[in-house]
């Protein structure tokens, strides 16, 4: 069984890689799903967040879990008062 052996963010490549010890690597392509799940700059900065301060909770987001009902349930978006 392989055993996680590191999760962090790479930023030259903007991927998420987690490193496991039989040697082989996953790399999440953190703009490729922004560009698919995000639909605001609000739920960007809810990924982005994720990303810089709990990778491993993004991964398991990304890879496990769904992203889109994630940022439904979590994205706040402030209303503009017009009156």
């Amino acid at each position: 069984m392989k055993k996680l052996i590191s999760c962090e963010f790479n930023i030259d490549t903007a991927c998420v890689e987690l490193k496991y010890s039989d040697g082989s690597i996953i790399s999440i392509n953190c703009t490729a799903v922004e560009d698919e799940v995000a639909n605001s700059r609000f739920q960007r900065s809810e990924l982005d967040w994720l990303i810089y301060n709990d990778p491993l909770s993004y991964a398991e987001l990304i890879l496990n879990a769904d992203p889109e009902e994630y940022l439904r349930t979590v994205t706040n978006i402030p209303q503009l008062d017009f009156d």
